[in-house]
């Protein structure tokens, strides 16, 4: 427990420089801590040290975790596909990556018929890279109104990835990007609130937090 506990001592650190950096307040951004193929006694260890929003890439793995993890709430990072919908709704208190107006339907339908609200943050490949999920920046206010309309659904906000880059400054336009684009969507459908950005893993989170981001993804940096 005590190298788990140190590393988490060094991200909130990190953290709280870089929020001070961009003249925010270290509590204005949530640490979410990424469990993918961590141990269930590790990330039991994460928990007790004061980690209590962890993220799951899948919900096969999160399904045989989460019970053996109490005190802990969990968000799905990464790509949901419709007909594990139902199961995530169960699971995850926030789907990161949203992409498709057919998965925002099938996750308002399927909240609807458990009568819950769905919180969710749309994905944005801000990159623009073929290989990796997300819609395109141009076609992001469409997918942002639309699902922003769809009953027992909240949009909090927009999920991004920057491109593995040598260094993290580099990785800085990306995510600016991304905060502009969240900006004007603000203006354009102000009935979307759009609070959170999820942008900044290990290699980049402080300088998403530079720019703007209110979620991060962290593994490496507190299970390695």
């Amino acid at each position: 427990m005590a190298e788990i506990g140190a590393n988490v001592a060094r991200v909130r650190a990190r953290i709280a420089e870089a929020a001070g950096r961009g003249g925010r307040r270290p509590e204005s951004v949530l640490l979410v801590a990424v469990t993918k193929t961590v141990e269930v006694d590790r990330i039991r260890e994460a928990v007790a040290c004061g980690l209590r929003v962890l993220g799951e890439n899948r919900v096969q793995e999160a399904r045989a975790k989460i019970p053996e993890v109490p005190g802990a709430v969990w968000h799905l990072i990464g790509s949901l596909q419709r007909n594990k919908v139902k199961e995530a709704l169960r699971l995850f208190e926030v789907i990161h990556s949203v992409d498709t107006l057919s998965l925002a339907q099938e996750i308002s339908q399927r909240a609807g018929a458990a009568d819950v609200t769905a919180d969710i943050l749309v994905q944005v490949n801000i990159s623009e890279e073929p290989r990796k999920h997300g819609v395109l920046p141009e076609q992001a206010e469409g997918l942002v109104a639309e699902a922003s309309r769809l009953p027992r659904l909240r949009v909090r906000g927009l999920m991004g990835m920057a491109p593995l880059v040598p260094a993290a400054e580099e990785a800085r336009p990306f995510f600016r990007r991304l905060r502009e684009l969240r900006d004007r969507l603000r203006e354009a459908l102000p009935h979307a609130r759009l609070d959170d950005l999820s942008m900044g893993m290990t290699d980049d989170f402080e300088v998403a937090i530079e720019e703007g981001s209110t979620m991060i993804r962290v593994g490496r940096a507190l299970f390695a």
